[in-house]
């Protein structure tokens, strides 16, 4: 048995900090890395779903996804060209079991001009301003609850991420989450929470316990980090050292801290 070790290294982008992260903080880290990680899953089951039901449908539509009533719908469609209406073309509902999901076409498509039209814009928005990536990403756009004391009610964070492009193999890092506007159109913030792409598969033979990396664009472990996590099949905790902490983020996506650095 052994860790496997991986370092993600990057000009320190983020502010160092080494005053010890609250419970409570870390906490906030893992509800938005369990948010993240339960839309990348909706938004792949579904469109799994989408291409079985209706082959090449997805093709050129955004796929955006919420969560009501402890339930994930996944709709796909597009922005008018002015940007005051999302189309959506196909509605696909989870149903009892998690990986089930409906598909139910819109003949004609139905105008939103509510969170997904938001969320569209945003999308398009934070695309653009990420640039040109030379491999396939994910983006995933989430409430932005309160935080650190500010209300940001109505607010929206975008998550771009590197899709998974191989089974078994999971990347870690090339991400960035913005904080855009509640209607969609300005960015507010950009976190580079990650830098280097990290393509992490077991090794043959060996047995994992966990994975590791190091963690220098700040003094706390990522949305993502968890995200990561997750995503695994199954889930395989991750050690995170930052210049101050060691921390471990458990296979069910809680944050301890394991080790704080003199």
């Amino acid at each position: 048995m052994g860790l496997l070790g991986a370092a993600t290294f990057a000009a320190g982008l983020n502010a160092w900090c080494d005053e010890k992260p609250t419970e409570k903080e870390l906490a906030a880290i893992t509800e938005r890395g369990r948010a993240l990680a339960e839309y990348d899953a909706a938004a792949w089951h579904a469109t799994d779903a989408l291409q079985t039901a209706n082959p090449n449908t997805a093709a050129g539509q955004h796929y955006l996804a919420k969560k009501e009533n402890g339930r994930w719908t996944v709709v796909f469609g597009a922005l008018t060209a002015d940007k005051t209406k999302f189309l959506v073309s196909y509605e696909v509902t989870r149903l009892d079991k998690p990986s089930e999901f409906g598909v139910k076409k819109n003949e004609a498509a139905k105008e939103d001009e509510g969170f997904y039209l938001f969320a569209a814009r945003a999308m398009e928005l934070t695309i653009a301003d990420f640039g040109r990536a030379t491999r396939p990403y994910n983006v995933a756009v989430l409430p932005a609850k309160q935080t650190e004391g500010k209300d940001q009610q109505g607010l929206l964070y975008v998550y771009l991420y590197p899709a998974q492009t191989k089974v078994g193999t999971y990347p870690l890092g090339g991400d960035v989450r913005y904080l855009v506007s509640a209607d969609g159109v300005k960015i507010l913030a950009k976190r580079q929470m990650h830098k280097a792409i990290l393509d992490v598969a077991p090794k043959k033979g060996k047995k994992m316990v966990a994975g590791y990396h190091t963690h220098v664009l700040s003094d706390e472990p990522e949305d993502t980090d968890v995200l990561h996590v997750l995503q695994q099949d199954p889930p395989l905790s991750e050690m995170v050292a930052t210049q101050h902490f060691l921390y471990e983020v458990a296979s069910d996506g809680t944050i301890r801290i394991k080790k704080q650095k003199k």
